[in-house]
């Protein structure tokens, strides 16, 4: 007796229905939102799904030929979409394109299936937020858009030109990989930026510390201790997002690890989960103690995608991973403690990396590098103490000192007893 989990005719028949799905999903966007028009909307959208899997199930060599004859009707009904409704979007023309494609590529197999809902749930998406994505747009003056421009520019240019080797004359860096690290630390940041466009963190006082956390936790901590001395009275509201920028940066370390060396992670978790844990509770007792009517701006966020700022990540990320390899080798592990604690004075993802990818290569163990990254945010976090208490209020140094002095103690004790 035929297994039905096995029938390849039901295999058949669950990847059809898959792609059918996704058809009639990104239909109804396109009909709820009107953007389809006359063109195609509920039903058509199926069944572009529908020809793509059976073409690609049954013919798959002839998928170029089938996409070419599809052109001809879809090219029609376009021009007189453009004709009656003087509209000439390609949006819903391409989404009609990508259908087809998903359903052939949803009977592929079971991992062609996998990506073709996410690639559906992501097209979906980016369907819907027509709206915000043109406000979003909209917001970003001039300057900021040729930033991005000139810095997506030389990522594109630069990183496939630079070799991916250790290079003698740079004392053995990478340069391909101290770039990519550039790209991927500038790009967390940018990810947060455009979530504060979106979700407008100046109304939630939550959503200041954790975005600017992401993007800046110094500038934010600078923002809030300049707002304390124009108005004293917000110091509990400022001292909140100060707190929730601060240990932003430790859940942000273990995003970095796990890309750098996922082996380290098991290690790294345990005191800087638990440091984000006791931050987590003390920025609660915070929010508690806050008043719904002590709201605050906490200043415009820049976009992340700046050459200046990046090339001096850069600069210190490369000078951070030649020290700790050498303090290590001449001096030992004191050497790349104090090495952490000195870096972690001006930033946490420098050392964090550097340490995560020494780990890798075997230069430094798991627990040195564990203990250094530890030792860089508890730096760090200090150095956000004595800033609130230097720019901002008294009121606003004192409350922030003692919760960050919490989670300093929490991590230093983890340090003591060897984790």
């Amino acid at each position: 007796m035929v297994d039905p989990a096995t029938d390849p005719l039901v295999e058949v028949l669950l990847h059809l229905f898959v792609g059918f799905g996704l058809g009639a999903l990104i239909g109804l966007e396109r009909e709820q939102s009107e953007s389809g028009g006359t063109f195609a909307g509920s039903r058509t959208f199926p069944l572009f799904a529908l020809y793509g899997g059976i073409v690609g199930s049954f013919f798959p060599t002839g998928l170029s030929i089938a996409l070419g004859v599809l052109a001809v009707p879809l090219t029609v009904a376009y021009a007189g979409k453009i004709w009656y409704e003087r509209d000439i979007g390609l949006t819903t023309l391409m989404a009609a394109l990508l259908t087809v494609l998903l359903g052939a590529i949803a009977m592929q197999s079971d991992t062609g299936a996998v990506i073709a809902i996410v690639a559906g749930g992501a097209i979906t998406v980016l369907l819907s937020v027509k709206d915000p994505i043109h406000e979003f747009a909209d917001r970003i003056d001039e300057a900021e858009r040729l930033a991005s421009v000139k810095f997506i520019l030389v990522v594109l240019v630069v990183l496939p030109a630079l070799p991916d080797r250790s290079l003698d004359v740079l004392y053995g860096l990478n340069p391909r990989f101290v770039w990519l690290m550039v790209v991927f630390v500038t790009g967390l940041g940018f990810v947060a930026y455009v979530l504060g466009q979106f979700l407008e963190p100046e109304q939630s006082i939550a959503l200041t510390g954790i975005i600017g956390g992401f993007v800046s936790s110094t500038a934010t901590t600078v923002t809030m201790a300049e707002k304390t001395e124009q108005n004293e009275t917000l110091y509990h509201v400022c001292a909140f997002a100060v707190v929730t920028a601060s240990i932003v940066m430790f859940p942000r370390a273990l995003v970095e690890i796990a890309v750098v060396n996922p082996n380290l992670l098991s290690r790294a978790v345990l005191p800087l989960g638990t440091m984000t844990v006791v931050g987590a509770v003390a920025a609660g007792a915070l929010y508690w103690r806050t008043t719904s009517d002590e709201t605050v701006e906490p200043g415009e966020l820049q976009n992340p995608f700046r050459l200046r700022p990046a090339l001096l990540f850069g600069v210190i990320f490369a000078v951070v991973l030649l020290v700790s390899e050498y303090a290590h080798e001449w001096v030992g592990t004191s050497g790349v403690y104090a090495t952490a604690f000195l870096s972690g004075l001006a930033d946490v993802d420098a050392m964090t990396i550097t340490l995560s990818k020494l780990a890798a290569e075997g230069t430094v163990s798991t627990q040195v590098a564990t203990t250094g990254i530890v030792i860089a945010a508890i730096a760090n976090t200090l150095v956000k103490a004595a800033l609130a208490w230097t720019l901002g209020t008294y009121r606003l140094g004192r409350l922030v000192s003692i919760v960050l002095g919490i989670v300093v103690v929490s991590g230093l004790v983890l340090l003591v007893v060897g984790v």
